[in-house]
């Protein structure tokens, strides 16, 4: 038996919705948000995510940390998103819209806590980086390339001239990337 499903799957599985209230007040099933449920009384929060917003991929602050390149827990977890997706009222999520087609590119999974969750590979996170390190705070900035400096080797640099090849000015991308990592 699964141990986090929707309200559809939990009233399939108990045949009715009364039947469901009567589950959640016996304690053998536990409302986790509006419209999921487990049998543990306590979930991941990303198993929570990857229910609630299965398109959306883990990105920024979240990536890094869960990546192992920054020890700084973030406060928010930060998500991708279509351009067209509705948007997301939950304050304890930072949505970050992106075009079409840089979307996809760079989405991996990772298993986090018994929970697989949609996440931007390292490549693609250090791209980001590099796009936005004007953005970032210099301290923060600086950890982050540290590490992926530490991790040069394990890197693909296939993956990161494709991925800096999505973005114009790729080329500033490409030597920010050989002066800052390698």
């Amino acid at each position: 038996m699964k141990e986090s499903m929707t309200y559809k799957e939990a009233e399939l599985l108990y045949g009715s919705q009364y039947r469901v209230s009567e589950a959640v007040g016996r304690g053998e099933l536990y409302r986790i948000a509006r419209g999921l449920y487990s049998r543990v009384p306590f979930a991941n929060p990303f198993l929570i995510i990857a229910m609630r917003y299965p398109h959306a991929i883990v990105t920024a602050d979240t990536a890094y940390y869960l990546h192992g390149l920054t020890d700084v827990i973030p406060e928010k977890t930060y998500l991708a998103t279509k351009r067209n997706a509705t948007r997301i009222r939950d304050p304890s999520i930072v949505q970050v819209f992106v075009t079409g087609k840089l979307f996809e590119p760079g989405r991996s999974s990772l298993e986090v806590d018994g929970v697989l969750i949609s996440i931007y590979d390292k490549e693609r996170m250090l791209i980001e980086t590099l796009r936005k390190s004007g953005a970032m705070p210099f301290d923060y900035y600086k950890e982050i390339i540290a590490s992926y400096r530490k991790i040069i080797d394990d890197l693909d640099f296939r993956k990161i001239e494709e991925y800096a090849g999505l973005y114009k000015r790729n080329e500033h991308l490409y030597e920010a990337f050989q002066r800052e990592v390698l």
